[in-house]
């Protein structure tokens, strides 16, 4: 069953020990996934795929995927990811896996080749856009702190579109619209109106 876990231990985001690798969702859904938050998200349980993608759909949003796989999995992590959603996916607008780490995007691209796909990055390597198209990815996702106009028009002479993370200052989210990035991932979704 696939579902969304930020780390690939359980300790930080939940009442869990230990790495995921090896546990079945009966276990891993019975798990307090919100209490480190805060009090009123006590008992929240992690979020499979399926329920966020029947989120998205219900609400008619767009949705990226960051597969982020334990280590020794990302191929398989890609590749079920990818198969659960073009198998399962309903909305107005395909959704977008992306990663930082290749092996997981060439699994999603066996699992669902006609899914979209982005290569995250932390650093400006200058083999990043080789690596993307070598992919198939249809965008790269930078750290904001790398992202300037000549990275931007790199991208667009390549037909990439440029998303960028994470963003929860306006003046940066004004720079960074400017330039012509075409996605903010931001931790403020209750600040930054998504008409822009």
């Amino acid at each position: 069953m696939p579902f969304l876990l930020h780390d690939d231990a359980l300790d930080r985001t939940t009442d869990g020990k230990g790495f995921v690798t090896g546990l079945d969702w009966a276990t891993l859904s019975r798990l307090d996934a919100g209490s480190w938050h805060s009090p009123a998200f006590r008992g929240e349980p992690l979020a499979s795929l399926e329920a966020v993608r029947s989120f998205c759909e219900t609400h008619d949003c767009a949705l990226n995927v960051e597969l982020k796989p334990t280590p020794g999995t990302e191929f398989e992590t890609g590749r079920v990811a990818a198969r659960t959603l073009l198998r399962d996916w309903r909305g107005r607008l395909p959704p977008l896996l992306s990663s930082f780490r290749t092996e997981a995007l060439r699994g999603a691209r066996e699992g669902a080749p006609t899914l979209p796909r982005a290569l995250l990055i932390e650093r400006l390597e200058p083999d990043c856009v080789d690596i993307a198209l070598g992919l198939g990815c249809v965008a790269i996702v930078a750290y904001h702190g790398l992202i300037t106009t000549r990275f931007e028009a790199w991208l667009r002479s390549e037909r990439l579109a440029l998303l960028t993370y994470t963003v929860n200052d306006d003046a940066e989210a004004e720079r960074l619209l400017g330039i012509g990035v075409q996605g903010l991932i931001t931790d403020r979704v209750d600040h930054f109106d998504p008409s822009r």
